[in-house]
């Protein structure tokens, strides 16, 4: 017997976070891939772990949204868009796994961010990033994010160079 081979392309999907485990997800992705990607410590996984358990427990389900992005069934991705006034949203921990790298998925991700952001009321969205972080960059700036201002500063046991984006909506 011989066996069936697929050679569908994988099916990339994006749901609304709040399974039983998309919390811890978030948290341990970010934490390894920023490890082996770019060396950071543990104190990056802990920004993360706030910043996930801030949405967790006290979100407004009507101006702030969390994504996952899956790769057949298999989380692959996440952004989160929270309020950072009463104009203007952020977009935080954005992701996207190796494994998934190439299928556009970060891209789907920022889109369906910038759209709730919109249709929520805000005016403006922003976020912070590291210059580091390449490939999102290239995807801020298709998305019409413009740097507003950059820093160095030394922040998960490296010298980085934060960057603040904006965009109107």
């Amino acid at each position: 017997m011989t066996a069936a081979y697929d050679d569908a392309q994988p099916r990339a999907t994006i749901r609304e976070f709040g399974e039983p485990g998309d919390l811890g997800w978030v948290i341990q992705a970010h934490g390894e891939l920023y490890a082996g990607e770019f060396g950071w410590d543990s104190s990056f996984e802990t920004l993360v772990a706030d910043i996930a358990a801030d949405y967790a427990r006290a979100h407004d389900p009507a101006r702030e949204a969390a994504w996952i992005a899956n790769l057949d069934g298999e989380r692959v991705g996440c952004v989160f868009c929270v309020r950072e006034d009463a104009e203007t949203a952020k977009l935080r921990i954005l992701l996207v796994h190796p494994k998934a790298r190439g299928q556009r998925l970060g891209e789907r991700l920022v889109t369906t961010c910038l759209e709730f952001a919109r249709d929520a009321g805000y005016r403006r969205i922003t976020l912070w990033t590291n210059s580091v972080l390449t490939a999102a960059r290239r995807i801020y700036l298709a998305q019409g994010f413009e740097l507003v201002d950059e820093a160095p500063h030394h922040s998960f046991g490296r010298d980085l160079v934060g960057q603040n984006w904006s965009r109107d909506l």
